[in-house]
């Protein structure tokens, strides 16, 4: 592996640099290791091991680099604040599903405006109906959030992330219209 997560300050990614880069930083003062492979630089004076996650020591504000919120399973529990928006419930992930408020067999779309953040149960309880049909309310009406996730997104141009990083890498999946 030559490759090495760099993250901000707030412990958020913010590149991948080859590893000669990432030596560079840590000489400079500007990083500090979280995690390292098991391979080692050797020079005549010094023997390092190789960083494979660093984290900025001074925060570096990003440009906002996206005009609107990635349509995702994530960004939409995000949004509805892992609450189910006819209960009011608070879940986990793997209790929440998403809903179409106007199914998808009367017209209803794939949108910001049209899916919400359901449990089980309540998923369950409204069924093919819109929530007038099935006696449900909406807490909140399903809209396009105007907040730009603070994730960045970084294409890993290798086959699998390593494992140090996968605590520091959040998998935002992009719903495609077949889901």
């Amino acid at each position: 592996m030559e490759h090495t997560l760099v993250l901000n300050a707030s412990y958020e990614p913010v590149n991948i640099v080859h590893w000669k880069r990432a030596l560079t930083l840590l000489f400079q003062g500007k990083v500090e290791v979280l995690a390292e492979y098991d391979r080692e630089i050797r020079s005549i004076s010094f023997t390092i091991r190789m960083p494979s996650v660093l984290r900025l020591l001074k925060y570096v504000r990003m440009r906002k680099r996206f005009r609107h919120v990635k349509f995702s399973r994530a960004n939409i529990y995000a949004r509805d604040l892992h609450t189910c928006q006819y209960c009011g419930t608070r879940c986990s992930s793997e209790d929440l599903t998403f809903d179409h408020v106007i199914p998808v067999v009367k017209g209803g779309s794939k949108t910001w405006d049209n899916i919400v953040t359901c449990c089980f149960k309540c998923n369950h309880r409204k069924g093919g109906r819109t929530p007038d049909e099935a006696g449900m309310h909406l807490i909140r009406r399903p809209k396009e959030p105007a907040w730009v996730p603070t994730m960045l997104h970084i294409t890993i141009g290798i086959r699998a992330a390593p494992d140090a990083w996968r605590d520091f890498l959040y998998w935002n999946v992009e719903l495609d219209s077949d889901t």
